[in-house]
């Protein structure tokens, strides 16, 4: 007997033809792409990994979805876009996603994956940061000769009654102050904070931690600390200084810095004065400095910049021995690529959908995000090298190559994907698939 499906709507017409819609395709998904990100987890042992270190308190026999498949979830769901939790009540009947998790059955609902979050604790927590410090690791085939470890902070607006939400008077909101540390473009710590602390806090100590991790594995690699001024602490320069760890750190500028750039100000304005075309000046100065918190004096690196818009003077504290321009330019101004990177978290992985009340749900929600932009980044590094897509957003390398319009089919001996034949980057996409697969 033949089925008439009902067309539930109707758009304007084309030369006299009607365009209908319903919603009975079937099994179709708008992520064909999502085995990508399978195959790169697979790659990595990343969520495995993970998993294997976590302990599993509830009943065996009440188990229906283990913690691998619930973590993979909420992973593989923020790098596809879907950050919430009540995304699932839906995407859990993919027949896709199910696929990409290596389930046949419907994947875990809202409450179950909400109930996987309340469980959080620290020791979880440990654990992920532990793996992402250690995927770091494996990453290098032969050890770094360097490693330059950014350190900076963000503001995760909060809104309801979250455990730990509080005002913050810089930023001028309720919110938690997430630390990053990334090493160029790879993620090392993604840690959660309450906002009514000091935005150094506990910097020191994850940076010991990281340098102890690195030298146990390359004890030849040369380690540079970089932040901006918000990160200036004397006992962590000292400590740095100790430990043979190069920095460069932004410092606030203060009488005493501004009395002693002063006369390069002077010849900067000078020269920006007399020139007819009033073309942009920059100036750089070199000098040693002594706060009154310091035992010793260190260098300070100082520029001025002159244009029609007034004078912009900026000061960094290091103990890395160049010139001050190349200090600047090729050293620290390159710390602003971390901000690309926060942005990606934010804005492409929407790390800041910290809603829950209890503070272990957030930071697990942080972490799924940080393990999503791994499993991105990975793609993005080791097989778009030499693409269009080789620096792409998180965001651009999902809309290119995870949502794909395809057809599910499934029977006893195999499950076929069949993506849409006018998709724009088949070569790219198979090229990439081939890679992750070898």
């Amino acid at each position: 007997m033949t089925h008439c499906n009902k067309f539930q709507h109707t758009f304007t017409s084309i030369k006299n033809k009607k365009i209908e819609l319903n919603f009975a395709a079937g099994a179709v998904s708008s992520d064909g792409g999502a085995m990508l990100l399978r195959e790169a987890d697979l790659k990595l042992g990343l969520t495995s990994g993970i998993c294997e270190q976590l302990v599993d308190s509830r009943q065996v026999g009440k188990i229906k979805h283990d913690t691998l498949s619930m973590l993979r979830q909420r992973v593989y769901g923020i790098a596809l876009g879907y950050e919430d939790l009540n995304d699932h009540d839906n995407l859990r009947k993919c027949s896709n996603f199910q696929t990409t998790l290596s389930k046949e059955s419907a994947l875990a609902s809202s409450p179950t994956l909400c109930r996987f979050e309340q469980n959080a604790d620290r020791e979880m927590a440990v654990i992920i940061q532990k793996a992402i410090v250690e995927t770091f690791v494996k990453s290098f085939k032969q050890p770094p000769k360097r490693l330059t470890l950014d350190f900076d902070a963000t503001e995760d607006i909060t809104h309801g009654e979250q455990q730990m939400s509080f005002f913050n008077g810089f930023y001028g909101n309720y919110c938690f102050l997430p630390l990053y540390v990334f090493c160029e473009h790879k993620l090392l710590v993604s840690y959660l904070r309450p906002s009514n602390e000091d935005g150094a806090k506990h910097c020191w100590a994850i940076l010991a931690l990281l340098v102890k991790r690195f030298r146990q594995e390359w004890p030849e690699v040369k380690i540079t600390f970089r932040a901006d001024s918000g990160f200036c602490r004397h006992n962590m320069l000292g400590w740095c200084e100790k430990n043979n760890v190069k920095y460069i750190v932004g410092i606030p500028g203060n009488a005493n810095l501004l009395k002693t750039f002063g006369p390069v100000v002077k010849v900067a304005q000078q020269t920006f004065c007399t020139n007819a075309k009033q073309e942009k000046v920059k100036l750089f100065s070199k000098f040693h400095y002594q706060a009154k918190s310091w035992k010793a004096e260190r260098i300070i690196i100082a520029k001025v910049e002159v244009t029609k818009l007034g004078i912009n003077q900026r000061f960094v504290v290091t103990n890395l021995k160049s010139k001050a321009k190349k200090i600047y330019n090729d050293v620290y101004c390159k710390r602003g690529d971390m901000e690309n990177r926060i942005k990606e978290q934010k804005l492409g992985l929407r790390s800041d959908r910290t809603s829950a009340t209890n503070w272990w749900s957030n930071n697990l929600r942080l972490l799924c995000a940080s393990l999503a932009y791994i499993l991105i980044d990975y793609i993005r590094e080791k097989c778009l090298k030499g693409t269009a897509l080789a620096k792409a957003y998180v965001g651009t390398i999902r809309l290119r190559l995870f949502k794909i319009g395809a057809i599910i089919l499934k029977n006893t001996r195999r499950v076929q994907l069949m993506l849409s034949s006018v998709y724009p980057d088949k070569e790219l996409f198979l090229a990439v698939a081939k890679k992750l697969i070898e």
